[in-house]
């Protein structure tokens, strides 16, 4: 397929969660587990950015002066706390839905962030780059990994950073995170995800290295059923987070003369 035609775009995807829109900001609701697994997502990229680009993850706005992107920023689940935390953030999904209530939500708690419906083959078209991107539950619902991860790459400034967090393909992520996650306990629609679309790590590494970023941290996140909270683990068999960065550009060197 000519890369003109490509797209990260899978129409049926966009048209579930779209469907979902109203529900992003309800902690009660059909994304409770999101609400659930923020905290220890950004926790995770506030330290890691602070640590890579020199700054205090306690400051007020430690985040100050730093472009990101949240690339299938759905709701603004993500993007409202990095812009609190001082980032020139912009938030992009494919559903003008989605767009449309992340944007009603800054309005109301008056955040400012730049949302747009659109793609990440059309912003990397653009020439748009960034210090951090945010590939955040993504992955695994585009019609092209690698070609969307490829696009994503080509937006990260030399020197930044991705980050990416999606589920393995393993029979314990089936049995966890679909079976039991969809269909037993209802924390998800049935058919959010599909076990053939899951990406295991070394796919996703392979991915990444192909598009020139190399992978500098991983993660397994975990459910823990006692306290009702995610946290940081070496398992990675179901939830996972690989942190990759963009080597810096070598300077070209004059030949003597």
């Amino acid at each position: 397929m000519a890369e003109a035609q490509r797209t990260t775009i899978d129409p049926d995807e966009v048209e579930r969660f779209s469907a979902l829109a109203a529900e992003w900001w309800n902690p009660n609701g059909k994304f409770r587990p999101l609400h659930k697994f923020n905290p220890v997502r950004l926790a995770y990229i506030r330290d890691q950015v602070a640590a890579h680009f020199g700054r205090d993850p306690h400051a007020a706005q430690p985040f100050d002066g730093l472009r990101i992107l949240d690339i299938g920023c759905g709701g603004g689940l993500l993007c409202e706390p990095m812009a609190r935390l001082g980032a020139q953030v912009v938030g992009v999904d494919a559903s003008e839905t989605n767009i449309e209530v992340a944007r009603l939500h800054a309005a109301q708690s008056r955040v400012k962030i730049d949302y747009r419906a659109g793609t990440a083959e059309a912003l990397a078209d653009a020439g748009e780059t960034f210090d951090v991107i945010l590939n955040m539950e993504v992955v695994e619902h585009v019609a092209d990994v690698d070609f969307f991860v490829s696009k994503c790459a080509e937006m990260v400034k030399p020197g930044g950073l991705m980050f990416v967090a999606t589920i393995n393909r393993t029979l314990k992520a089936l049995g966890l995170a679909i079976i039991g996650a969809e269909y037993i306990l209802r924390w998800l629609p049935r058919g959010t995800h599909e076990y053939s679309r899951l990406v295991r790590p070394d796919e996703l590494e392979k991915a990444l290295s192909a598009a020139d970023m190399s992978v500098i941290d991983r993660t397994g996140v975990t459910y823990n059923p006692l306290s009702d909270k995610w946290g940081r683990s070496r398992d990675m068999d179901v939830n996972y987070m690989l942190l990759a960065r963009k080597a810096e550009e070598t300077p070209v060197l004059a030949p003597e003369g």
